[in-house]
């Protein structure tokens, strides 16, 4: 062992320790890692930063983003709202979700599966009061194991389908694969069917300030399109849509108004409805029925400014305020400070009256929408205290678009037209220019220190490879396995590519170790396939850290995980599937 070798393995292991450890933050750890790489001269200063600019640093970014997007588009909402009522238990949920995540990461990319199923987890932990936390990592490792069932559902299978037409001069095939993956997938689907017990229920992904308030609820005067589905329903199936969570206060039609209206009453196009709320149940509410919110001033405070810079902010009125005692009618917010009145919140009281009628008192809180770069001035000028920023959405309407959107970068990547970070990066470019999401939500969705982290320990991973440390464990693993019978050399192969993949990620894992696998078959006089399949599902199977797979990494963020909760779950799994893995493919794959 060289002394480059001896230093990449010790800044590796203390990077290791340190992650485990637990009491420095994980971005904080790995940049530690990569200056200790570059002082030790491993990692050369013109490639230390090489590692942002790696397409899974990209991946894993435009996936955030794509996966918010869909979040918004309200079809989530629909489907929560079909299968929702079923999904009761835990195990119910875990079974739906991550059922659904392995079938579908079979068909298209892993991550593409689990980018456009994670929003759907989220609604179902905020409906029964499920931590996200259990939920995000079986879909991970779900969509890992679904991969490993088709040519095209994970990298690894691509990188030895090649070697393999290297080789024998014949890649494997779209379904060679599913025979073992299908079979594994089935067996880590039970496991983790009870296996969630393993993480810690404690943990808390990245939430918004909306859990700090504890507002009575808004209200808020929307108007029922002809185009609505809340058109000619009645008041009480209006309510029940949100579960409960809106209410209807007044219905207005034409110069009538019925206040506390009969939940028999039929809604017709045109009305006018005054709703009452939280600002997340009156969101999905209005997105989903295409509801539109009555503007008093037509909108003007928000028609010259562009979209990105349009926000909306909560405030309270204080007692020094003008607002005091005057109407959104006598005030002409839009016209003299920019600004339009969306919603009210007015502790022990409801408002049944029109927006414009109400007479603002000190100590309500107004939901304002107009230009972020004017409005805090303009709070201050009318004495307004604004509120914690929260990600307020109401009179946003759905759309199938992102759905659409995703779809077509995983036909994409499928087809192998294009490669997954440019299908990401495009769909992710694509959304933000139809304003599915605007430029500043998309920067608070993206999980900075996740990013940070992949781009300092890439260069810090591939020391391992420029300093020769690969080749020496390759040669360590020759070595050994020749000694073995051949379930050992298979297992051990497959151990290896598990062991190996966080530090090299998968691609690279499989491109290193395939070429071992076959040679080492060769020079027994077996056939290739069982060992090449062996290193694609060890190189797939990475449950044990949140940096060797883009899945792994999209999770750690919104389910609040700790590099060391990965092993709970994760250590148990690896053994499971090197345990049946290796049976599956010597039958499947006779030597």
């Amino acid at each position: 062992m060289t002394v480059d070798q001896a230093l990449a393995f010790s800044i590796v292991a203390a990077m290791m320790a340190l992650f485990i450890w637990g009491r420095l933050r994980y971005d904080v750890v790995a940049l530690l890692s990569l200056l200790a790489a570059i002082a030790a001269g491993i990692v050369p200063p013109e490639k230390a930063f090489s590692g942002f600019s790696d397409d899974i640093v990209i991946i894993v970014a435009s996936a955030l983003i794509v996966s918010a997007a869909v979040g918004r588009s309200g079809v989530i909402e629909r489907i929560v709202r079909r299968f929702g009522p079923y999904l009761t238990t835990v195990y119910r949920q875990i079974g739906a979700l991550v059922g659904s995540v392995t079938v579908m990461s079979g068909f298209v990319k892993n991550i593409g599966a689990l980018a456009m199923l994670m929003p759907v987890a989220f609604q179902v932990s905020r409906r029964t009061g499920t931590s996200p936390s259990s939920l995000l990592m079986p879909m991970s490792f779900g969509a890992l194991l679904g991969g490993t069932v088709t040519l095209i559902g994970t990298s690894p299978n691509i990188i030895v389908s090649r070697v393999r037409e290297q080789t024998l001069g014949q890649p494997f095939e779209m379904f060679d694969f599913a025979p073992v993956g299908a079979c594994l997938s089935i067996v880590g689907f039970l496991f983790l069917l009870f296996g969630w017990r393993f993480l810690p229920a404690d943990r808390k992904g990245t939430v918004s300030m909306d859990a700090a308030f504890t507002l009575d609820g808004y209200t808020t005067e929307v108007a029922v399109p002809k185009d609505s589905p809340a058109a000619n329903i009645t008041v009480k199936a209006l309510e029940d849509l949100s579960e409960g969570d809106v209410e209807v206060i007044t219905l207005i039609r034409g110069t009538k108004r019925r206040f506390d209206p009969a939940g028999n009453s039929v809604i017709k196009p045109d009305d006018v409805l005054i709703l009452r709320g939280e600002p997340s149940a009156l969101e999905r509410l209005v997105a989903l029925e295409k509801l539109t919110l009555v503007r008093h001033e037509n909108g003007r405070a928000t028609t010259d400014t562009p979209s990105d810079e349009i926000g909306i902010m909560e405030a309270v009125i204080t007692p020094d305020s003008e607002l005091v005692g005057y109407s959104v009618g006598q005030l002409k917010l839009a016209e003299r400070h920019g600004m339009d009145l969306l919603a009210v919140s007015r502790t022990g009281r409801r408002i049944a009256n029109r927006l414009r009628a109400v007479k603002l008192r000190a100590g309500d809180v107004v939901v304002l929408q107009g230009n972020l770069s004017t409005m805090p001035e303009t709070l201050g000028e009318l004495h307004l205290l604004p509120l914690a920023e929260r990600d307020l959405r109401i009179g946003r309407r759905g759309s199938l678009l992102p759905i659409a959107v995703l779809a077509l970068a995983m036909g994409l990547v499928a087809f192998s037209i294009v490669p997954v970070a440019i299908a990401f990066f495009g769909a992710a470019v694509i959304l933000l220019l139809v304003r599915a999401l605007s430029l500043r939500e998309a920067y608070d969705v993206v999980e900075w220190p996740i990013l940070v982290m992949l781009g300092a320990l890439i260069p810090v991973s591939d020391a391992l490879r420029t300093t020769g440390g690969t080749d020496l464990i390759a040669g360590w693993l020759s070595a050994t396995a020749s000694q073995l019978p051949v379930y050992g050399a298979l297992l051990l192969l497959m151990a290896a590519a598990m062991a190996v993949t966080p530090f090299l990620n998968n691609a690279a894992t499989v491109l290193v170790m395939a070429p071992i696998a076959a040679s080492f078959a060769g020079n027994l006089g077996y056939r290739p396939d069982a060992f090449l399949m062996a290193v694609a599902i060890g190189a797939a199977c990475d449950f044990l850290t949140p940096i060797g797979h883009q899945c792994n990494t999209l999770v750690m963020g919104p389910g609040g995980y700790r590099f060391g909760d990965y092993w709970r779950l994760g250590l148990p799994l690896s053994l499971i599937v090197l345990l049946a893995g290796t049976p599956l493919i010597l039958y499947f794959w006779p030597i």
